[in-house]
Formats: structure tokens, C-alpha cells, sequence
């Protein structure tokens, strides 16, 4: 399935930080290309893009709060 956004902290709505696919990103040089669950190593990762480049961009560990958003394709 593929993951829309994430939140990541412990209050959702309060004090979360929120990480949405085709969001900009680092001053609009880049956008959110790709949010990944990686199981080998149990964390989440946010891949970024700019023109062609595809980068690594942020990756959270199994221990921080994480709510997970999917796409849902009827």
C-alpha cells in the first residue's frame, strides 16, 4: 500500500509534524517524492526529490510516534 502521509510525535494534532507525498520541501527546492516503510530496519523513510535527483532525505526509528496515512484507490 502506498503511504500518503505521516505524522510523526506524540500529539497528533498539537504537536506533530506532518509529512505529506508532493509536499515542498527545504524552502521549495525540493518535495516529498516518496514515504517508504522500511521493515528490514523497522523505520519510515521520506525520499525527496529535485528535477532528477531522488534523495534520502529524513528516516524515524520504530521508537518515535508515528501515525500513518494510506492511499486508498477505490
Amino acid at each position: 500500500m502506498d503511504i500518503r502521509k505521516i505524522s510523526v510525535g506524540p500529539d497528533y494534532k498539537s504537536g506533530a509534524i506532518h509529512y505529506i507525498v508532493g509536499q515542498e520541501v527545504l524552502n521549495g527546492k525540493y518535495f516529498i517524492h516518496l514515504i517508504q516503510q522500511d521493515t528490514s530496519s523497522s523505520s519510515i523513510k521520506i525520499w525527496i526529490q529535485k528535477k532528477d535527483e531522488i534523495v534520502l532525505w529524513k528516516e524515524f526509528n520504530s521508537w518515535v510516534p508515528v501515525s500513518i496515512e494510506y492511499n486508498i484507490n477505490f
